[in-house]
C-alpha cells in the first residue's frame, strides 16, 4: 500500500472517530440537559403540589375557625335569650345586717352594681333593663317599700319581687314583666340587656327575688347616666 493512501485511510478513521466523539458529547449532553429538565419539572411540580396542599390545609383551617366561631356564637346568643331566668352575676354575696351598701345602676352599661360603702368592694353586679327613651330618672334615692307582685292595667303589664326606690311604687327594681295571667312575657324578657321598659329597672327572675329578699330598707341608690 502506498503511502499517500495509507494517509488517506488514517485521516478517514482520525475524522470518523473525532464526529463519533462529537455526536457522543452530543447525545450526551442532550440527555442530560433532558434529565436536569425533567428534574426542574419533577421539583416544581412538588412545589405546586405542595402550595395547593398548603393551601387546602389553611382552608380547612379557616372553615373549621370559622364554624367554631359561628357555633359560639350561637351559644352565645341562646345564653343572652335565656338571661332572664337565671342569676346574671354568679353565687349571691350575703348580706350583713348593718345597711352599708349601695346600688349604682349603669344606664350606659345597663347593669346594678351592689357595692359596700365601708369596703368600696364590689359585692355583685346584675344585668338589667332601664326605661326606653331615658325615661329611667337618674339622681340618688333609696330603697322603700317592696312587694311580691303587681299588675298595671292602663300597661297591661306586671312583674313579681319589686323593690320601689322613687315616688313609693312608682319607679321600681322589679323581674322581667308578666302577663295578666302572671305568665312571663318571653319576648320582653329576651330583652334583658337593654333599655326595655316604662322606667323601672327590670332584673333576671332570681336577681329580682334576691335583692327583694335582701337588700335593706333605706339603702342607697344612685342612679347613673
Amino acid at each position: 500500500m502506498r503511502k499517500q493512501d495509507r494517509l488517506l485511510i488514517t485521516t478517514i478513521i482520525v475524522t470518523m472517530i473525532t464526529i463519533i466523539a462529537i455526536l457522543g458529547w452530543r447525545i450526551y449532553h442532550i440527555h442530560t440537559l433532558a434529565n436536569t429538565n425533567s428534574q426542574t419539572v419533577t421539583i416544581a411540580q412538588k412545589k405546586v403540589a405542595t402550595k395547593r396542599a398548603s393551601s387546602k390545609k389553611a382552608s380547612k383551617k379557616a372553615l373549621a375557625q370559622k364554624k367554631a366561631a359561628q357555633k359560639a356564637a350561637a351559644a352565645k346568643k341562646k345564653a343572652a335569650l335565656n338571661l332572664w331566668k337565671k342569676p346574671t352575676g354568679g353565687t349571691y354575696p350575703t348580706l350583713k345586717k348593718t345597711n352599708t351598701y349601695q346600688l349604682t345602676v349603669s344606664l350606659k352599661k345597663q347593669r346594678v352594681y351592689l357595692d359596700d360603702k365601708t369596703t368600696k368592694k364590689r359585692l355583685y353586679t346584675m344585668v338589667c333593663s332601664s326605661g326606653l327613651n331615658n325615661t329611667t330618672p337618674t339622681g340618688v334615692y333609696a330603697v322603700q317599700e317592696r312587694g311580691q307582685s303587681f299588675y298595671n292595667n292602663r300597661l297591661n303589664e306586671g312583674a313579681n319581687y319589686w323593690v320601689s326606690w322613687l315616688n313609693h311604687g312608682v319607679y321600681l327594681f322589679h323581674t322581667v314583666p308578666t302577663d295578666h295571667s302572671g305568665n312571663y312575657n318571653v319576648t320582653e324578657a329576651q330583652k334583658l340587656g337593654q333599655p326595655a321598659s316604662h322606667g323601672c329597672i327590670r332584673l333576671s327572675i332570681p336577681d329580682a327575688k334576691w335583692l327583694h329578699d335582701n337588700i335593706p330598707f333605706g339603702t342607697k341608690v344612685v342612679v347613673n347616666k
